[in-house]
C-alpha cells in the first residue's frame, strides 16, 4: 500500500500549486483522506479532509476559502487546490488515508501516509 503525494515546488507570494495524492497497492474509494503539512520545527497539523464521496470536507482556519481538497475515486486519487499561497504556507505536506469513510481532522484516524511533497512560499 503506497500513497505518492506530488505537485509542490516554489512559488510566489499569491501563486496556486495543485497537489495530487495518488494510492497504489489497494482502492481508497471507501476511505476518508486527508491532507497535513509540517513546517520546520512544528508539528504536523491538519490542513484538510474529505470523506468517501467527496460530498464532505474541513479544512483549517488557516486555509478557509483559499485550498480546495476533492477527489476522484476512480483514479484512486486525491487533490489539494492551493490558491493564494503565503509564505507561512510553506512546509511539507503529507496525504494520508484514514481508516473510516467519514472526515477526521485528528492526525491519530489516520492509518496509510505518504511519503510528502515539499511546498515553498517565497515572499
Amino acid at each position: 500500500v503506497q500513497l505518492q503525494a506530488y505537485g509542490g515546488g516554489l512559488v510566489q507570494n499569491g501563486g496556486s500549486l495543485r497537489l495530487s495524492c495518488a494510492a497504489s497497492g489497494r482502492t481508497f474509494s471507501t476511505n476518508a483522506m486527508g491532507w497535513f503539512r509540517q513546517a520546520p520545527g512544528k508539528e504536523r497539523g491538519f490542513v484538510a479532509t474529505i470523506n468517501w464521496s467527496g460530498s464532505t470536507t474541513y479544512y483549517a482556519d488557516s486555509v478557509k476559502g483559499r485550498f480546495t481538497m476533492s477527489r476522484d475515486n476512480a483514479k484512486n486519487t486525491v487533490y489539494l487546490q492551493m490558491n493564494s499561497l503565503k509564505p507561512e504556507d510553506t512546509a511539507v505536506y503529507y496525504c494520508a488515508a484514514a481508516a473510516t469513510s467519514w472526515a477526521h481532522t485528528s492526525r491519530d484516524k489516520y492509518d496509510y501516509w505518504g511519503q510528502g511533497t515539499q511546498v515553498t512560499v517565497s515572499s
